[in-house]
Formats: C-alpha cells, structure tokens, sequence
C-alpha cells in the first residue's frame, strides 16, 4: 500500500511535519512533507537540558524547517493505558502549544517505537547493521511519523 492512500498523507500534503519522540534524555526528531519527501527522515536530536531550552530547541527547527504540524509520540501501555510518561508528554506538549499557538499539534500512540528503530537500524546499511544511540531516537520519530500518516 502506497502513503498517499492514507487519509493522513492527503490531508497534510505539501505540509512540513515535525515528528517527535519525547524522552526526558534525548528528544529524537524527524521532518517529513507528504508529497515531496519519500518517506519521513530521521532529522537529529536534542539533549534535555530543561523544557523551556528544549522548547527553544524545537522552536528553531520549526523556523528553520518552516514547520506546519507537530507530530508528538505518546507512550502508552500495549494494553492502551497511559503510562507515568504519556503525562509527562502531554505536558510538554501543552509547553509546546502555549509557546506556539499557531502551530497544530497531534498526538501518535507510540508504543514500541524504539524497538522498532532499532530493529530498523540493525537490518540497515546504512547503520552498519548496528544499533547508533547518537542516532535510534531520530529513527524512532521517524517511525512515528509513519504510524501517523498511516493510520486507519
């Protein structure tokens, strides 16, 4: 099945996506333009200082990337329930939303997604079949974009 099949794709096409994969570590960051990228690309990422210099982090990303929605990556058990961190996300993103209010921002279950990254990374050349941690939160933001913009 092809991305532009999702309801997603079409309806942010041509938009700049900020994907984020929230840790109070690292924050993995990726961009992705539903029309003009092939797939969402894994973008950098931030070491947590505080919220307000991770906030000012982000917000240079979005300048500098022209940045029309945020994808935010919320952890939540397999079963569905929230987690001690999906609070902690969501009030990052309300950090977010109140520093950039003309900015939307959209919530992805994220659930596995650093598993996946780094299964990602160890069946890819271009990790050297091995596991970066400089770079598996990028990948992990990376995947969430995907499940956003194929989700059902």
């Amino acid at each position: 099945m092809q991305l532009s099949q999702f309801e997603n794709f079409k309806k942010y096409l041509s938009k700049n996506i900020l994907g984020i994969d929230f840790g109070t570590k690292v924050i993995g960051l990726a961009t992705f333009c539903p029309g003009n990228d092939p797939f969402p690309i894994p973008y950098g990422r931030i070491i947590s200082q505080s919220r307000e210099l991770d906030i000012a982090e982000i917000s240079k990303v979005i300048s500098l990337e022209d940045i029309e929605l945020i994808v935010l990556g919320l952890p939540k058990f397999l079963d569905g329930k929230e987690t001690k961190m999906s609070k902690i996300v969501e009030k990052f993103g309300q950090g977010l939303a109140k520093k950039m209010p003309e900015l939307e921002i959209v919530y992805q279950e994220e659930s596995l997604s650093t598993k996946e990254a780094e299964q990602r990374m160890l069946n890819s050349p271009r990790y050297n079949f091995k596991i970066d941690p400089k770079q598996i939160d990028a990948v992990a933001a990376s995947i969430i974009l995907e499940e956003f913009i194929c989700a059902l």
